[in-house]
């Protein structure tokens, strides 16, 4: 089994937190904005798309409950004007750090609440059809949060509750983002199909003359220095020291990852290193305005956003929508499908022994995964071969990017199962013609994926029952 992704899902959570990865989007979890829209408009739809995956820090308060009421309800489900007040707040912070445009408060509430008309209807389709998430998958995206804002899980949880925000409630916004990707995985992503003819299709439409720019694919590497919210202005002077000297390195040494592991605070998410080849659309505006037109090995930075001081470095740029060079991994795994009679708690506990196994020298990854692994690498002792930026769902590939060599990853849940994974080595590669082509592959197919999901999400709203009550204030 490859585990080919059908849509990056990557896109919309950095552009609303600027690059500062989430554990939900880690997990591969959210659908990409369209990057089309301007102004406004635009700024508001990809902070909805990204609200509830964000951070301790991106949430706050609800605010008050006492004067709730209806506003709508979905299939016999309420959404409370409280409910809309709340989801406000986070988009409103969202679009504030991406520096962009908030529209007039009566035009948000109404974006909102369909946001959340949305999100229920596909949660009741998710019940309906008997679509779950464990635990273990809730646990996992609790710890990279922790992970990814430097603290562990009881200090995020104590973050939570400073911003109003149970552990309950933070659980089940995390359940019920996966809920949805699950559903959208199985009736959208999992059915597209990318031909021949497609792909020359992609390719034809970029070379086109005056569409050169807005074709451009761009992967930027990319530093985080963290600004914690109310700091002294004594730390900002401190951060913002760290960061020139990040930029400084950045410039003197080829290798940005190494900067990356010196310097940013984020640096096995999407804060840190490359952020992958994409239109600059669909970059963060504070993003796209700095970089500009810069050359491929510019620096540019720091500069300043809400989250802290960020440099960039412009790693690559293609018309043909891969890149020349990449970095690739070669990979091995244990592959241990969930049923009715293997849980993925069950299975985790298992890979954890195998884990201990390894590390202990009573076997090699090899041999246990020539014996348990329920994949058809099996029989080459789980090895995956060396493979390209985009060729696993993100859930897999996040991990086995942050792995160094030699190294065993903790059990890792992806839409397949639940995996063990090893890094072999790793490496700068020339794509071949071949290689480049399948890269654009991807690309098209999280086009596709991105307008069918569009389909489906009308055709499942459509058959909704929704009543509208009172307008929310």
């Amino acid at each position: 089994m490859r585990f080919f992704p059908q849509s990056s899902n990557a896109c919309s959570v950095a552009v609303a937190l600027l690059m500062m990865a989430s554990a939900v989007q880690a997990q591969g979890l959210k659908t990409p904005a369209a990057g089309k829209a301007k102004g406004a408009e635009s700024s508001v739809s990809r902070a909805l798309d990204a609200t509830v995956q964000s951070s301790g820090r991106q949430l706050p308060a609800a605010g008050p409950r006492a004067a709730d009421y209806i506003v709508a309800v979905v299939n016999s489900e309420p959404i409370t004007n409280n409910d809309v007040r709340a989801r406000m707040a986070r988009v409103a912070q969202n679009v504030t750090e991406q520096g962009g445009q908030l529209p007039p408060q009566a035009e948000l509430a109404r974006q909102v609440l369909e946001r959340l008309i949305l999100e229920r209807v596909q949660l009741q389709e998710a019940q309906d059809t008997g679509v779950k998430v464990d635990d273990l998958t809730v646990n996992q995206a609790m710890a990279n949060v922790a992970r990814q804002n430097n603290t562990d899980v009881p200090g995020l949880l104590a973050r939570l509750k400073a911003d109003g925000l149970s552990e309950a409630q933070f659980r089940g916004e995390i359940r019920n983002q996966m809920t949805m990707q699950r559903v959208r995985e199985r009736d959208v992503d999992g059915k597209v199909k990318v031909s021949e003819a497609d792909i020359d299709r992609f390719i034809k439409e970029q070379k086109r003359p005056g569409e050169a720019a807005n074709a451009a694919m761009v992967d930027l590497g990319h530093i985080l220095i963290l600004v914690p919210e109310n700091a002294s202005p004594a730390v900002v002077v401190e951060r913002e020291a760290k960061a020139k000297q990040a930029a400084e390195a950045a410039r003197k040494n080829p290798d940005f990852i190494a900067s990356v592991r010196e310097f940013s605070d984020v640096p096995n998410g999407q804060g840190g290193g490359s952020m992958g080849m994409r239109p600059m659309s669909e970059y963060p505006e504070l993003f796209a305005k700095q970089v500009g037109s810069s050359a491929t090995g510019t620096i540019v930075g720091p500069f300043r956003s809400d989250a802290g001081f960020h440099v960039i470095k412009v790693l690559g740029k293609s018309q043909s929508g891969a890149p020349a060079y990449v970095t690739q991994n070669h990979g091995r795994h244990i592959l241990l499908l969930v049923d009715k009679n293997l849980s993925e708690a069950q299975a985790a506990k298992r890979l954890q022994d195998y884990k201990r196994r390894v590390e202990s020298g009573q076997a090699t990854f090899q041999q246990l995964a020539q014996e348990f692994s329920k994949d058809g690498s099996a029989r080459s002792g789980g090895d995956l071969g060396w493979s390209s930026p985009g060729q696993f769902v993100p859930e897999f590939e996040r991990v086995l990017d942050a792995l160094q060599p030699g190294q065993i990853s903790e059990p890792v849940v992806s839409r397949f199962g639940v995996h063990l994974i090893q890094l072999i080595e790793r490496r700068q590669e020339k794509l071949t013609d071949r290689e480049q082509r399948e890269m654009v592959r991807n690309a098209v197919r999280e086009r596709k994926a991105e307008q069918d999901y569009e389909t489906w999400l009308k055709e499942l709203r459509g058959k909704a029952f929704v009543e509208y009550r009172e307008p929310p204030q």
